[in-house]
C-alpha cells in the first residue's frame, strides 16, 4: 500500500546484510519512541488547509497501525471523513527539552479509516484502552468514533536534519 514516493536514498539502494542490520535498528527506535511517547499530533488537511491536532494513540505491536478516537462532532472528524491521507508525528521533547538537539521525532504517513462496530471495533478499543485507560468511557461513548491508520512509512529525524524511513513489512 505505498502512496507516496520513497526517499531517493531509500529507493535507489540494493539491500544487503548491513542495510538489514540498519533497518532492525531503525525499527527499533521507532518502536521505542511510540511506546514512550502517548500521545501524537494528527495532520490532516481540509479545504487546501492543513491543520494538526493532538490524539492520544496507541500504536499495534508490529508497528503496521495506530488508533485513536474523536467526538463526531468535530472538524477532526470531518476532515478524516473528507480526506484519508493523515500522518502522526511523535517526538520526544519531554524527554529532552534541555538539549534541541537530543531530540528525536518520527512521521508516520498512511491512511485513516473509521472502524465500525463489530470485531474489529472492539480489537482497536481494546489496544487503545490498555494504552489509555482513563479514556474508556469516551472511547465507548455513542458520540465518539474510532479510527484505524495503516502506516505506510515512517520518516525518523535526529539532530533537526538526519532523516532516515523506514516501511513496516506487510504481511
Amino acid at each position: 500500500m505505498t502512496d507516496e514516493p520513497l526517499l531517493e536514498s531509500a529507493a535507489s539502494r540494493q539491500p544487503s546484510l548491513g542495510d538489514t542490520n540498519e533497518d532492525d535498528a531503525l525499527r527499533n527506535l521507532v518502536a521505542h519512541l511510540v511506546q514512550e511517547q502517548p500521545y501524537a499530533v494528527l495532520c490532516t488537511q481540509g479545504g487546501g488547509q492543513p491543520y494538526g491536532s493532538l490524539v492520544a494513540l496507541a500504536v499495534t505491536e508490529d508497528l503496521r497501525s495506530a488508533v485513536f478516537a474523536t467526538p463526531i462532532t468535530t472538524r477532526k472528524y470531518r476532515l478524516l471523513c473528507d480526506c484519508e491521507r493523515v500522518a502522526l508525528v511523535i517526538d520526544s521533547r519531554s524527554r529532552s527539552s534541555e538539549d534541541m538537539m537530543q531530540i528525536e521525532a518520527i512521521t508516520a504517513t498512511g491512511r485513516a479509516r473509521q472502524v465500525s462496530p463489530g470485531a474489529e471495533f472492539e480489537h482497536e478499543t481494546n489496544l487503545l484502552i490498555g494504552r489509555h485507560p482513563q479514556l474508556e468511557l469516551f472511547v465507548r461513548s455513542p458520540t465518539t468514533a474510532l479510527f484505524r491508520v495503516d502506516i505506510i512509512r515512517y520518516l525518523h529525524v535526529t539532530r533537526f536534519q538526519e532523516v532516515r524511513q523506514w516501511t513496516p513489512i506487510r504481511g
